[in-house]
């Protein structure tokens, strides 16, 4: 078969792997490079990377405007059974898509998690399971027919940096399924319950902090929840500290703690609301290397009664 992929992220990158090995990548559409780092150089993106060292035979495309009328013709004029559509960074017009069968690969079960940040909601809502949902391209974003799922269940240590690993290595096999099904005239479509819809937004900086009123699986969903990016900032006796990984320890309901005052500093254990404590497991001094708390906590004496302030506490 013979396909045309559009990604710019490395959630894309196992399923442009496979596609290589087992059909034929007639083009790649990513993102432009764009400046990183101290030195400011020009970076490709990973699918950009991989596909020029990879790929030589394929044209390699970068458009900063897919839309354009010139690039519309040159992209409908390359030979193409499917398009596959993996977290590109641009909206696909109409004009190009017309009479195309193009996929999206998408890292939620929709219609649950629409939008830019799926991965980190869902652990942020604390749900049980998510997955990968191949959809087709419609004007409203992630609205499509659903095509095919895959499900993966959420174990309480995992981050969301942990969770898009796993997730894009479950992509290849639901994306060739789905492609396989079109081959045979056999795709199945199912539209997508408007009524349990929910939205993933992009994440910011601003995000970077959690309020210790909450559970101690609140606080926990959210340290891993927002780990690596923006992760969660608080200040420890005047100096900020990244929190990386948790877990919810044994509560303790007569406790009288304040919220975020650490109650034992050798097994990093923290007040949380209505008595429950969370174990801090991982955290990141400013400036230096992430480490276990047992680390941080030999390397810092801490006073009696210290306590974990959010960045956005009025007391920070």
């Amino acid at each position: 078969m013979d396909v045309v992929f559009f990604g710019s992220g490395a959630f894309g990158l196992p399923t442009l792997e496979r596609l290589a090995r087992e059909h034929r990548v007639t083009a790649v559409l990513t993102q432009p490079d764009r400046k990183a780092g101290r030195g400011a150089k020009l970076t490709p993106t990973p699918i950009g990377a991989w596909a020029g060292e990879h790929l030589p035979d394929a044209p390699l495309l970068k458009p900063e405007r897919v839309g354009e009328p010139a690039v519309i013709e040159q992209v409908r004029a390359i030979p193409a059974d499917a398009w596959v559509v993996i977290a590109y960074g641009q909206k696909l017009p109409p004009a190009l898509l017309e009479d195309r069968f193009a996929i999206n690969l998408h890292a939620s079960l929709l219609p649950r998690w629409r939008g830019a940040a799926p991965i980190n909601w869902a652990i942020l809502a604390g749900d049980a399971q998510t997955g990968n949902s191949v959809i087709t391209l419609a004007d409203r974003m992630d609205a499509g027919l659903v095509l095919g799922q895959s499900r993966r269940d959420i174990e309480p240590c995992v981050t969301a940096g942990e969770l898009h690993d796993l997730l894009a290595q479950d992509g290849p096999e639901l994306v060739m399924k789905v492609l396989a099904d079109h081959a045979a005239g056999s795709v199945r479509s199912t539209r997508q319950e408007e009524s349990l819809v929910t939205h993933a937004r992009k994440l910011s900086k601003d995000d970077a902090t959690l309020d210790f009123i909450q559970s101690a699986e609140q606080c926990r969903n959210r340290i891993h929840g927002l780990n690596p990016w923006p992760g969660v900032l608080v200040e420890c006796e005047g100096d900020p500290l990244k929190l990386l990984g948790a877990e919810a320890a044994e509560p303790d309901p007569e406790s009288e703690a304040a919220p975020g005052q650490i109650v034992d500093l050798d097994q990093g254990l923290v007040a949380c609301g209505g008595g429950t404590i969370l174990r801090l497991l991982e955290v990141q001094p400013a400036g230096k290397r992430a480490m276990p708390w047992a680390d941080f906590a030999r390397g810092r004496s801490l006073s009696p009664g210290a306590r974990l302030i959010a960045r956005s506490d009025p007391a920070c």
